[in-house]
């Protein structure tokens, strides 16, 4: 099943995006002064928007929104779906209408395609390096501010499974709330007296591991651990909890670790630092 995208928020993403573009957000209504300077109102393009190396594609539906907000005349024909990867040279969409709304947009549908499409790249990648491991890929919270729901609609595309979405939904305790609780058990027995359910705890040793387990957590997450390490606390776990890696994962090191017997591993790159691809959109 593909994933599916979150459109309130995306809407939300691309209307602001296209109101930062025009000046609409300036309290006017905004406007492109060069399409409106120097083509013709009745002008009509076609345009043909293409990879111009490997990718896997994500936000096709997303662009094609932007188009359709701004000129609800034009059409956009998808040739590709989200999560389909492509070689250079393909063709991902067609699009015809008028000139001026489709170059009105044209930046807007491009800015989101490629940062989705460059996240789900990345994510690919990492997923394609554990596969048959049985283990599952996770993302994290290090997304760019106001985009988090399409950058983690993105890493399901290339492949990985999505961590909370924010500190709404899911329970994790770090580092600091441990020091604030005087200990992982405390702040774990703290959360379960709350009544809340699926409470992940981050260990940085293996102490930390046996008394979060003994303390009820859910989750144990394996912080900056070697894979001999995290061999000794999959031990210790013992199956009485789910067991995430985390922490410093590269393309690297990601086989190593996942072969380790771990159930989850995350890795913050494949939102925090992943490259836009290129994609052209080339005008007949």
């Amino acid at each position: 099943m593909r994933p599916e995208v979150d459109w309130d928020d995306a809407r939300r993403v691309i209307l602001a995006a296209l109101a930062e573009d025009t000046g609409s957000d300036k309290g006017g209504e905004g406007e492109d002064i060069t399409s409106a300077s120097v083509i013709p109102a009745d002008l009509r393009f076609k345009g043909v928007m293409a990879a111009r190396h490997t990718m896997v594609v994500a936000g096709m539906p997303v662009a094609a929104e932007v188009f359709r907000l701004v000129v609800p005349e034009a059409r956009f024909t998808a040739r590709v779906a989200d999560g389909d990867k492509v070689e250079a040279g393909t063709v991902l969409a067609e699009m015809e209408g008028p000139a001026r709304g489709l170059l009105t947009a044209e930046r807007t549908a491009l800015n989101l395609l490629q940062l989705l499409s460059g996240i789900a790249t990345l994510t690919r990648h990492y997923a394609e390096r554990i596969d048959g491991t049985g283990c599952t890929l996770l993302d994290t919270r290090k997304t760019i501010p106001g985009l988090r729901r399409l950058s983690k609609y993105a890493t399901r595309c290339g492949g990985a499974a999505n961590h909370r979405m924010g500190l709404y939904d899911g329970v994790l305790i770090k580092d600091n709330h441990i020091a604030v609780c005087g200990g992982v058990g405390e702040a774990v027995r703290r959360a379960k007296a709350e009544g809340r359910p699926n409470i992940e705890a981050e260990c940085d040793t293996l102490d930390q591991v046996a008394e979060a387990v003994e303390a009820g957590a859910d989750i144990v997450l394996l912080d900056n651990m070697g894979p001999d390490i995290l061999r000794q606390a999959v031990a210790i776990v013992a199956g009485r909890a789910k067991t995430e890696a985390s922490g410093g994962v590269t393309l690297d090191t990601i086989r190593a670790i996942a072969e380790t017997g771990v159930d989850f591993v995350s890795v913050g790159r494949i939102t925090q630092s992943a490259p836009a691809v290129d994609i052209g959109l080339d005008w007949s």
